[in-house]
């Protein structure tokens, strides 16, 4: 998996979000991939439909559904904004309905295969694990013509992406920044695959105006923290977008109020690659800044891929432990953001093991110690796949 990370930078007349907010963004999809999902499947991209959602009342009593009406849009339009022919990989059943539609018998025969369940490993190889896509899979059966009600109910739902927002309203105002990994990876067959979403987002050309973003603000899962408490943040990779908001909210309160002090442990590959926000960190290290030493935090970066033996943001907490016990003590908050597989569980039992060896304490005491700092509130956690 390779990864590039940007920031993109948006405007709005009047705009309103907290700390630790999330940003919902709906991508737009690969004109050529529409293009050729409309031409295999045979329709006609200006033909107006009309869509009904049908929904069960309200009473309980009510046995029938009743039909919400949608204004008539362009099919052209339906395809680009809720199915997901060029990402997301069908389901088991995609296959199993386009065996009733094939017409070339090799055709039907393979996928009657997969669908049955001689065939669920073979399907496995073929399609979740290359990730093909439905325009890939209707190619690789052309003898397949799905009517349109078929393929609004069969294709996935194009799903909107979430991303921490990494700016202050404080610092940025009427503007909303966020942190993005541009993701681009190979399957076993060599087949080239790139994140739907980030790729959209890193192609859009900031000297175009009037650029349309469909997004909308949710509160996010980072409870922000009040100035006058201390902070051990964990951020890898992009999971550092929340705490760059946090670092420059607290930044900017401390010339009007006593802001507490900022232990911040980040982490990337290569210090030359991907040292996400490097001059904004260093220079809150700088003296008097809300992440130096003079004022009892601190920033400590893990580059995993710069020396023979891999390190980690785990690894540098452990070597700052009594900094964080210190911080513990005295009422810190603990936030943990980034990649949702092993290094949120690292993290914990990283502290943990601080507790017991800093404090003093057995592994079961210690225990005892960190869920209650979770049950006071006091641990939080942003975790992503």
């Amino acid at each position: 998996m390779k990864e590039m990370c940007d920031t993109l930078s948006l405007s709005w007349d009047v705009l309103q979000y907290e700390t630790g907010d999330v940003l919902e963004v709906m991508p737009s999809q690969n004109v050529a991939a529409v293009d050729a999902f409309i031409g295999h499947c045979g329709l006609d991209p200006d033909a107006y439909i009309t869509v009904e959602q049908r929904k069960r009342p309200n009473s309980s009593s009510g046995s029938d559904t009743m039909t919400i009406s949608c204004q008539p849009v362009k099919l052209r339009t339906l395809v680009e904004s809720t199915l997901d022919i060029a990402s997301a990989s069908p389901r088991r059943y995609f296959f199993e309905v386009m065996s009733h539609f094939a017409t070339a018998e090799h055709e039907k025969e393979r996928l009657q295969y997969f669908a049955s369940t001689e065939g669920r490993d073979d399907l496995y190889q073929y399609n979740q694990k290359e990730r093909r896509t439905v325009i890939e899979v209707l190619e690789d059966f052309p003898s397949v013509r799905l009517p349109l009600e078929w393929l609004l109910q069969l294709v996935p739902r194009l799903r909107t992406r979430m991303f921490s927002i990494s700016s202050s309203l404080l610092a940025h105002p009427n503007q909303v920044h966020i942190t993005v990994a541009v993701v681009s990876w190979m399957t076993p067959y060599k087949r080239k695959r790139h994140g739907l979403c980030s790729s959209w987002l890193a192609g859009l050309d900031p000297r175009k105006e009037n650029i349309l973003i469909p997004m909308r603000f949710h509160r996010g899962a980072l409870k922000p923290p009040p100035p006058s408490i201390p902070l051990v943040l964990v951020g890898p990779g992009t999971g550092c977008a929340p705490f760059r908001t946090f670092i420059e909210q607290r930044a900017l309160l401390r010339a009007v109020e006593p802001v507490a002090p900022i232990l911040f442990f980040f982490g990337c590959r290569n210090e030359a690659k991907d040292f996400l926000y490097k001059d904004f960190w260093l220079s809150n290290m700088a003296s008097d800044g809300v992440l130096s030493q003079e004022r009892g935090g601190g920033f400590f970066v893990a580059f995993s891929r710069d020396q023979p033996q891999k390190v980690y943001v785990q690894h540098k907490m452990q070597e700052e432990s009594r900094l964080i016990w210190n911080l513990l003590k005295s009422g810190a908050w603990v936030y943990v953001a980034g990649s949702a597989t092993k290094m949120p569980t690292e993290v914990m039992s990283t502290i943990e093991e601080i507790i017991s060896r800093e404090g003093g304490f057995s592994k079961e005491s210690a225990s005892r110690w960190l869920r209650q700092l979770e049950k006071a509130g006091r641990y939080h956690v942003e975790a992503w796949s």
